[in-house]
């Protein structure tokens, strides 16, 4: 723990180089633009994240765990339980409350004007787990930190969720083909690529499901899961319907997404 950002970053620049290759190895379907006209945007908005949360919050949520533990505070603390299982039951807690996040976001119109900036990437590859806008990061972590303090998760936990909810989220927005049959397996437990892909549909009946990150449990149990696309996965078309311009792909008009103006067709409800 006491590596905890070192370790992080290792294992992301490992998992995003793994993905990557296989993105350009197996690839599910054909993109519609070259990665050099989407890739810097999205790597410069995540690098734009990182740096204005650590600004606003010099203590990283694993930090602020360990903080919470030490003066005993939260539900957790104060359960006579094992460590093990403490750890097992704030990571699918914290899980369960991304989820809901994810839904409240797409369902009160003026959080959606921040998550939409996610959902007008062109194509849907390991990138587009990067492309959030720093407001939504900012309002993200300030809900992790409410729901790490209720429940008092254990430092370790908080670790364990960071790292799985970073490597899931770029694994079920990679551009990966997998076998359908190794594909319908693992939705019994996690969300998979063409799971999450529906979500990144322009039809809003398919964006508005599938909102899981890594457990694929929560879609199932609040009848938000969606099978399959209507337009199968190789000819469905990915974005929103009102922003299929390509200008919606630079950094300043993704930063500026949100204080544009709704269109009609837009979808949050």
């Amino acid at each position: 723990m006491t590596n905890e950002a070192l370790t992080r970053l290792i294992i992301f620049i490992l998992s995003l180089a793994t993905l990557c290759l296989l993105e350009v190895t197996y690839p599910r379907r054909e993109l519609r633009f070259n990665r050099k006209v989407r890739w810097p945007a999205n790597f410069s908005i995540m690098l734009l994240d990182t740096l204005l949360l650590r600004l606003l919050f010099p203590m990283s949520a694993v930090a602020f765990a360990q903080h919470l533990e030490s003066i005993q505070f939260g539900l957790l603390s104060i359960i006579k339980l094992s460590e093990t299982l403490k750890i097992i039951l704030a990571v699918i807690y914290l899980d369960l409350c991304i989820y809901w996040q994810h839904v409240v976001f797409h369902k009160i119109p003026f959080l959606w004007r921040f998550h939409r900036m996610h959902h007008t990437d062109l194509d849907f590859d390991v990138t587009t787990a990067s492309r959030f806008h720093p407001i939504e990061m900012l309002l993200s972590l300030i809900i992790k930190f409410v729901v790490i303090a209720l429940i008092g998760a254990p430092a370790f936990a908080v670790f364990c969720f960071e790292v799985i909810l970073n490597t899931s989220s770029m694994f079920n927005h990679s551009n990966i083909a997998i076998p359908t049959s190794i594909d319908r397996f693992l939705r019994r437990f996690i969300v998979t690529p063409d799971m999450h892909r529906i979500h990144h549909s322009i039809y809003s009946s398919e964006t508005n499901s599938n909102y899981g990150f890594f457990l694929s449990w929560w879609d199932y149990i609040f009848h938000s899961y969606k099978q399959s696309p209507k337009d199968n996965h190789l000819k469905m078309r990915i974005g929103l319907k009102k922003y299929q311009d390509s200008k919606f792909l630079t950094l300043s008009s993704m930063i500026k997404l949100p204080f544009m103006k709704i269109k009609s067709e837009d979808t949050f409800q």
